[in-house]
């Protein structure tokens, strides 16, 4: 080879690698050196089960079920229930037990591309580990964890898996059986119990997974330690330089998905034990890389193309295709909030989605109309027609907010909210049958609610007295121009879908959203609502009506609103930093990058994540030094500065249209992948 051709040869194959690394770190996040006592997990979840990361080896923080609640703690409602522990090891080598004091070189990964959480770590000169924790996405109640041994010298080592039972559940029931067959050994070792006040029954069930033929794998002991713990372990001898490789499989499942839990949770162990791991991780991986087909892509920017795909990440993870579960404000990562469902969902988390995996923005819709009934029953209670939706709504669909916060009575722009989301999701599908049995039911509803929730003032128009703002700061105060605009723009869409569906359109609708008012200032600024002069917000509630509504089109006003509201926003005022939520700052971004004003809009696109960061992953907390990660609704904002800010991607009676935008000055180019039910591609440069 010649010297030149030699050299040619160094530098692609250095290129190569300089890309390969970044590529991997865009799809990577690392954690070492952490410190525990400051530690914000990330999560694994497949829409059903979430499991978040422990700053401990070989340890969960927790695991949640979706759909299953019970009644206890915070405000004395409905909470989303802990499940079974069923991943968590412990690891004996040499007879010393693995913790954080007698490790080194531990390092914790997320790898999003494949929803896969990796925990390496070695133990002195004794041994490398390597561990790696799935929710696996093919299987919603199901679960996975690989487990590596490399030895460094002559050693013995004992693995424990344990299942462990949360404070809150009660009547635990443990129970150990083997399934043996002439070419499988299944040993099963599963918890039972019920939740606080005995609503429902979870059960949980995990086995290992040996790579040795039947016959060759290891034997087996199981402990009762008591009725919050049971262990099942097995010891093993390595020579220095051989690496062992076994798995843990579970599954978890309630009383809220099935009749018979505890065989449900076995079969379902049963079925991926004998599925194997080679399998199991194949169809994982195949349902993430579908999911990733839908992408954002930046050019120029790898701390912007990071946090991109950890928002999608995180939002994928949370919710599934096919099924009637909604979003919490903490997703799958926790109790945050109770696990309730709030306008987060159709106003922050749901348009992202829509945008990239209509599919999955389906299932919240789903989840929604399972619900009308509960929430046609809640309007009658307070003397209304139609539909009002809880504020805070759990899996019943009724109102689940704690007591002491007035936003259950009063905050009715949810009910605006959800019917806005429905109309948004025919937009974007153009599905008429799902327009006749799903949206119009809703619209339908929805809009007699506003009908009979407004009143007809003396100067001839219609009010809406008496409610919680979107900036909720402000309570009980009338004609709050979010709630106003929202009822507008349902009215509206109700008689669309009329239209659409060759019904007839109602004029009561149509006079009660033409006589709504919008309140002005003198200047032409838009009034938050009746009462008020100029206090501080908590979050953006006006500039809403110019997105995601159009009830505010002139830009010379749009920019009026944001100029005047910006300057109130708490975050911006001295001594009030942290006070706004995420997404606050991402409107203000969304609004200014469609007008033009590419340097405010960066800024304030950077102030709707960047502080709310938290180590050793920078997951998102819900404001600026918070502490209750993972905040969802934040990644929904953040995600929608980059697809409708950045992106000009617009919803419309058009379907998915992309307005003209500019990028900020160091990003060559955007990518919006797999858009729509036509997973198109737009492109900004």
């Amino acid at each position: 080879m010649k010297k030149t051709n030699l050299w040619q040869h160094i530098c692609t194959l250095l290129l190569c690698m300089s890309v390969c690394t970044s590529t991997l770190a865009q799809w990577q996040i690392s954690a070492k050196n952490f410190d525990p006592n400051n530690y914000y997990g990330v999560t694994v979840a497949n829409g059903m089960v979430g499991i978040t990361s422990s700053p401990d080896p070989l340890k969960v923080k927790e695991i949640v079920l979706n759909g299953t609640f019970d009644t206890y703690g915070r405000g004395r409602v409905a909470n989303i229930m802990k499940a079974f522990e069923f991943a968590n090891m412990e690891l004996i080598i040499d007879n010393q037990m693995i913790n954080r004091n007698n490790i080194s070189n531990f390092v914790q990964t997320i790898d999003m591309q494949n929803a896969i959480f990796t925990t390496t770590f070695d133990m002195g000169s004794k041994a490398s580990i390597k561990s790696n924790v799935l929710a696996l996405r093919h299987l919603p109640h199901s679960a996975l964890v690989e487990m590596e041994i490399t030895a460094k010298q002559d050693l013995e080592f004992t693995p424990i898996s344990i299942m462990q039972t949360p404070d809150m559940l009660r009547d635990v029931q443990n129970f150990f059986h083997t399934i043996d067959r002439p070419h499988s050994l299944i040993p099963l070792m599963t918890s039972v119990a019920k939740t606080p006040t005995g609503k429902h029954t979870i059960a949980a069930s995990n086995s290992f997974l040996f790579e040795e033929e039947r016959g060759k794998e290891p034997q087996l002991i199981h402990e009762e330690w008591d009725n919050g713990m049971h262990r099942m372990k097995f010891t093993k001898k390595l020579k220095a330089g051989e690496t062992y490789k076994f798995s843990v499989v579970g599954s978890v499942i309630s009383t809220a998905h099935v009749t018979d839990p505890h065989n449900e949770a076995e079969r379902l162990t049963i079925f991926a034990a004998l599925e194997k791991r080679e399998r199991l991780l194949k169809k994982h991986k195949e349902a993430w890389a579908k999911l990733w087909e839908s992408d954002i892509i930046i050019e120029g920017d790898d701390e912007a193309q990071r946090a991109a795909r950890f928002s999608l990440y995180n939002l994928y993870s949370f919710c599934r295709e096919g099924q009637a579960y909604s979003l919490s404000p903490m997703g799958l990562s926790g109790l945050g909030y109770n696990g309730h469902v709030f306008w987060d969902t159709e106003i922050w988390m749901f348009p992202p989605l829509l945008a990239m995996k209509p599919e999955l923005a389906k299932s919240l819709l789903e989840y929604r109309f399972e619900r009308l009934q509960a929430a046609k029953y809640n309007a009658k209670a307070h003397g209304y027609q139609g539909a009002m939706f809880p504020w805070e709504s759990d899996d019943s669909g009724q109102e689940s907010t704690p007591v002491w916060a007035l936003t259950g009575p009063f905050q009715h722009h949810i009910t605006g909210d959800v019917g806005f989301a429905f109309w948004k999701y025919y937009q974007v599908t153009k599905d008429k049958n799902w327009l006749k049995d799903r949206a119009y039911p809703m619209l339908k509803e929805v809009a007699d609610f506003w009908v009979s929730r407004v009143e007809k003032g003396n100067d001839g128009k219609y009010h809406i007295i008496n409610v919680v703002c979107a900036d909720e700061w402000a309570e009980n105060v009338d004609d709050n121009a979010y709630t106003n605009g929202m009822a507008k723009e349902v009215l509206g869409f109700a008689n669309q879908a009329a239209k659409e569906l060759g019904l007839p359109e109602n004029p009561k609708w149509k006079e009660v959203q033409d006589g709504l008012v919008i309140l002005k200032f003198p200047d032409g600024t838009t009034r938050e609502h009746a009462s008020y002069n100029g206090e501080p917000i908590k979050q953006g509630d006006v500039n809403l009506l110019s997105y995601p509504m159009k009830q505010i089109t002139d830009p010379a006003t749009i920019k009026k609103d944001l100029d005047f509201y910006w300057k109130v926003l708490a975050d911006n005022l001295p001594g009030r930093k942290g006070q706004s939520p995420a997404m606050a700052h991402g409107v203000f971004s969304i609004l200014n990058a469609r007008l033009g004003d590419t340097e405010t809009a960066y800024k304030q696109y950077m102030d709707s994540y960047k502080p709310n960061e938290v180590p050793p992953f920078g997951v998102l907390a819900e404001t600026a030094g918070g502490t209750n990660p993972y905040f969802s609704t934040g990644a929904g904002g953040y995600l929608q500065t980059l697809i409708n800010g950045w992106g000009g991607l617009d919803f419309t009676d058009a379907g998915i249209i992309q307005l003209k935008t500019k990028l900020p000055k160091h990003w060559k180019s955007l990518t919006l992948k797999g858009v729509g039910v036509e997973k198109k591609t737009f492109v900004v440069k």
